[in-house]
């Protein structure tokens, strides 16, 4: 009885095996690492990101491998781990789900199950690249938010609609808001899609020559 509860509360791991986990980490990592680059979607790609999810998948196979079937390490580790606060917000969807595709791999790796770790990388990799392409987002089709100072009244006909509609396929107004009080200034926000990107130019140029705008700003909306 006594053998039986040594074996389940301690682990023991050679080093050629804990050599093979780790370099298996590195080799998941950097797949999921460049599966993270041909997916990415935003416009401030980042190398820390990609750094970040290669170590985050060794890291935890070195936690895995660390911990064992000892009970006492994993409740230690877990105690240890609960004054760690992360400050840096996830801002994109896409991201959490490589941060969790790392950690499966690196379990996967931390436990010795090699064949998991590699086919389940590769599986579950190239089923991201293949549903980025296929459901990817038309590039002629991305939102902008449109910004436009103006003195007028909102519920009027806005003396800009037939600039917007000429260069924009479609326009959502999103906000409103009073710059002054003493006055009919106004800052209207849009989101719109251009019929063709390239004529962002042109919009602001000829939404700045309209009657009554002050001031025009475009900006693309990564999210």
């Amino acid at each position: 009885m006594e053998e039986s509860l040594q074996n389940i509360l301690i682990f023991t791991i050679t080093p050629q095996e804990a050599i093979l986990n780790l370099t298996l980490a590195l080799v998941c990592g950097i797949i999921i690492a460049a599966f993270y680059r041909a997916t990415y979607k935003g416009v401030s790609f980042s190398t820390s990101n990609v750094i970040s999810l290669l170590m985050l998948t060794m890291i935890t196979t070195l936690v895995i491998m660390v911990i064992g079937n000892n009970l006492a390490r994993a409740f230690g580790l877990v105690g240890a781990m609960s004054i760690i606060r992360f400050r840096t917000a996830v801002k994109h969807t896409q991201d959490i789900m490589y941060i969790f595709f790392a950690l499966a791999a690196g379990l996967a790796c931390g436990a010795g199950m090699y064949f998991i770790a590699l086919l389940g990388t590769l599986f579950i990799g190239f089923t991201l690249l293949i549903a980025d392409l296929i459901y990817a987002e038309n590039p002629l089709k991305k939102e902008f938010l449109l910004q436009i100072e103006y003195e007028g009244d909102e519920e009027n006909n806005r003396p800009f609609s037939n600039v917007m509609d000429k260069y924009c396929s479609k326009n959502k107004l999103i906000n409103v808001k009073t710059i002054s009080e003493n006055s009919n200034l106004l800052e209207l926000s849009f989101y719109v899609i251009l019929k063709n990107n390239n004529t962002s130019n042109q919009l602001v140029s000829e939404l700045k020559n309209g009657f009554g705008i002050k001031k025009v700003n475009l900006f693309f909306d990564e999210n």
